[in-house]
């Protein structure tokens, strides 16, 4: 068979990991077989591990399965193995067989063109540095260094894709910008989601042409091109090989954006119209342009992968995350309490609680759970002016968040009179939700009780888990109180309250 020809392609990272989370969770359950050799019977194991836990759903199960998926409770050992048995897949992936060992393939290739784990079928399961640092649970904001880590290193023309273009698209985005911010003509916005497709056919790693494009571009329609004009770009840049016309225009951009914020150096302005460079990065981001402008090619997937899952540690030591964690101010917070009426923030609420997407452009590229936190921030602040609010998310210049705090810090810290009222926020609903923040909310709270700050915690999530209640209920003994509320109580508590204590009462 003749080995299909390298053609220029849009960039699209994946269409199965579409967030970290969900990345983060795959891995953690093949991280128990790391220095095992990949077997079909590991294979067959890991599948099988992610059915029970819910983070692959194949579609032939009973009624009461669906009832536990909805309500994110783990299978039992049987009803796995029956989903397991009675869903073969027809899956086939290059160089793994079919079935099963392709499925595994297609869930975590992206980890490994990313550097994160190295597999293939019958060599040994191998995470790297920045794999494991991804996987600190005590961590979670190392996600945003490691993929600082990621994303200054990765080559469009790397050895796991088949495509002509060749540039580091990190790098080219920062370039692109600085040339149109330095640009007299413009007012130092960055460039515009609708130019975001451009930059993603683009052939080469030439951001003066590209930056000309844009200009060409400016000139004759302005911010607002229409499709088709961005369009007929984009296939002139494809040697007109057609592609899905609305992937080109909003899924591809959607996902470059939520992947470039992922590293902490871009920011979004215009109300999400334009993606800059976040200036609480700039060290990093100088550091990146200085180190990595020129990149050596790999021949091999082994040699990427080495290259690309080393942890640059004089790269990571310039991230604010690193060094004193870029947190949110009160004028960053209170200028987006100004920006979204009280009916956007409660929607959005209501949104994340019933898993339904957004289609707010600031908003769209937050993963959830960052949002979440975001969001429930804005929604005390609006309802309760006189509540002291300080979000622990890691953010950018214009306060939106871009990391989790570290794992020692509560989500939202909120000063009422006397009180310190420690706001946990999670999007978890079953099994995992007491599993992954039962004991790290009981033990930010004791570390707030011992240095005799009066404090008590409120949890707030879509729907609490009967394991999360009863154990926020044993830990009373202790003189630890959390109150529990769901997302559309606490929402519609604000509406009807005048304190805090009152909302979580």
């Amino acid at each position: 068979m003749n080995k299909r020809q390298s053609e220029y392609k849009p960039l699209l990272f994946t269409t199965t990991m579409r967030n970290p989370e969900r990345l983060k969770d795959f891995l953690t359950v093949l991280a128990e077989y790391d220095g095992e050799i990949l077997t079909n019977e590991i294979i067959d194991k890991v599948a099988k591990s992610l059915i029970q836990k819910g983070l692959y759903q194949p579609m032939k199960v009973s009624s009461a399965i669906k009832d536990k998926r909805k309500n994110e409770i783990e299978l039992s050992e049987t009803e796995t193995e029956k989903v397991f048995s009675d869903n073969p897949q027809s899956h086939k992936e290059a160089g793994f067989e079919k079935g099963w060992p392709s499925r595994f393939d297609t869930w975590f290739k992206i980890a490994k063109e990313l550097g994160f784990v190295w597999y293939w079928q019958n060599e040994e399961i191998k995470f790297s540095e920045s794999g494991k640092m991804l996987l600190d649970k005590e961590k979670p904001e190392n996600e945003l260094m490691v993929f600082a880590n990621a994303f200054a290193k990765y080559q469009r023309q790397n050895p796991f894709r088949r495509v002509l273009n060749k540039n580091v698209p990190l790098i080219l985005l920062i370039q692109t910008i600085k040339l149109l911010n330095n640009d007299p003509a413009y007012k130092r916005a960055g460039i515009s989601r609708s130019e975001i497709p451009l930059l993603l056919c683009w052939q080469n790693d030439n951001a003066e042409s590209l930056y000309r494009e844009i200009k060409k571009l400016r000139k004759k329609h302005g911010y607002t091109p229409s499709d088709e004009v961005i369009l007929d770009l984009c296939y002139k840049l494809l040697n007109e090989t057609k592609r899905d016309d609305n992937s080109i225009l909003g899924d591809y951009p959607d996902d470059f954006i939520r992947k470039m914020r992922l590293t902490g150096l871009l920011s979004l302005r215009g109300g999400g119209r334009f993606i800059d460079i976040n200036t609480k990065e700039s060290t990093a981001v100088n550091y990146i342009l200085k180190n990595y402008i020129s990149y050596k090619e790999f021949e091999t997937e082994k040699e990427f992968f080495e290259y690309i899952g080393q942890v640059d540690h004089d790269l990571i030591s310039t991230l604010t995350v690193f060094k004193a964690p870029a947190k949110t101010t009160k004028a960053e917070l209170g200028k987006w309490v100004d920006h979204y009426a009280w009916e956007s923030i409660k929607n959005e609420l209501f949104n994340l609680a019933q898993k339904k997407s957004s289609s707010d452009d600031i908003l769209k590229v937050i993963e959830q759970p960052l949002r979440l936190e975001f969001l429930t921030s804005l929604a005390i602040l609006k309802k309760l002016p006189n509540v002291i609010v300080k979000p622990n998310f890691i953010s950018d210049d214009e306060g939106l968040p871009t990391s989790f705090a570290s794992g020692g810090s509560p989500d939202i810290e909120c000063l009422e009179e006397k009180d310190t009222v420690l706001v946990e926020v999670t999007l978890l609903t079953g099994t995992q939700q007491h599993i992954r923040e039962s004991f790290s909310i009981h033990r930010h709270l004791e570390e707030y009780v011992k240095r005799g700050t009066k404090s008590y915690s409120v949890f707030i999530s879509p729907k609490s888990f009967i394991d999360t209640e009863r154990y926020f209920d044993f830990i009373k003994k202790d003189s630890l109180e959390v109150r529990i509320s769901d997302i559309d109580k606490f929402v519609n508590s604000l509406e009807m309250k005048t304190t805090l204590n009152e909302v979580t009462a």
